[in-house]
């Protein structure tokens, strides 16, 4: 099945469903790669077109499939300590000297396969040592999330942790798993995963939070889309509380509730 087994029409449908299910712009330019994370499942489903699978994913009788396809047309690119500055504005400036006397929490609002937050969690346990604290990291996609609570990753993927918190908090893989590493339980019960849909209104149930960073994922969005996601978020942050986006990422124009503290370093008034 190649590129010309899908019609404009068929990809217009899709790119319709996406955006009303996950709110992702999915540009003209995707079109390959639709085909192309999709036909899997075309064959699996034993279905012989597009707009087969289209009307198989948009009845609302099969949301498992549904969920299988936003899991594979989402993007899901992350790494550990991503964009260190913000982890260095976390350490200096929002813990600084003064620490917390409640437990302080970090959501890791797009948080893909939990990369970003066990590295919230790592430096948490470093400058809290004395403090309850807990991050909660959030996905749309149930696959990448399911990676995130396995917390194993390839030895590879963990050149941006500070030696330090390698030695303390990566543990090597083991029997199958050599290659691998692991991080420590110490952390990973600190850290609690959970599928949330940033463009639905979130329930109050996630609690409150002291910072939550919501990193290289509004880029897919529209405006529209973009004041809905942080109108969802605000209500959950605390008053004096930190809204961090990414470094290719701006709420210029997004919202009027936060105040900017540095480019991509906002500010909630107490």
């Amino acid at each position: 099945m190649d590129q010309a087994s899908i019609t404009d029409q068929e990809f217009a449908l899709f790119q319709r469903l996406i955006y009303r299910l996950a709110g992702i712009n999915l540009a003209d330019s995707k079109k390959i790669l639709l085909v192309g994370r999709l036909q899997r499942r075309l064959r699996e489903r034993q279905l012989g077109s597009f707009g087969d699978y289209y009307r198989l994913v948009s009845s609302g009788q099969h949301p498992d499939e549904q969920q299988t396809m936003v899991d594979l047309l989402t993007t899901n690119e992350t790494y550990f300590f991503r964009e260190a500055r913000h982890f260095d504005f976390l350490r200096d400036e929002i813990l600084g000297s003064q620490r917390p006397r409640r437990s302080f929490r970090v959501w890791s609002a797009a948080s893909s396969s939990g990369e970003e937050a066990y590295s919230v969690a790592m430096l948490l346990a470093e400058v809290l040592p004395n403090t309850p604290w807990e991050v909660f990291g959030s996905d749309i996609s149930t696959q990448v999330l399911a990676r995130a609570r396995n917390a194993c990753y390839p030895v590879n993927r963990n050149e941006g942790i500070p030696e330090a918190c390698r030695r303390k908090y990566c543990l090597p893989g083991e029997g199958g798993d050599e290659g691998t590493f692991r991080i420590a339980p110490r952390i990973r019960q600190q850290v609690r995963f959970a599928q949330v849909n940033l463009t639905l209104p979130i329930s109050p149930a996630v609690g409150s939070f002291d910072v939550i960073l919501v990193r290289n994922v509004m880029i897919y969005f529209d405006t529209a889309t973009k004041r809905k996601v942080v109108a969802n978020l605000l209500p959950r942050l605390l008053p004096g509380g930190h809204f961090i986006v990414g470094h290719s990422e701006s709420l210029n124009g997004i919202t009027d509730q936060l105040s900017a503290v540095r480019p991509t370093v906002y500010r909630k008034p107490e």
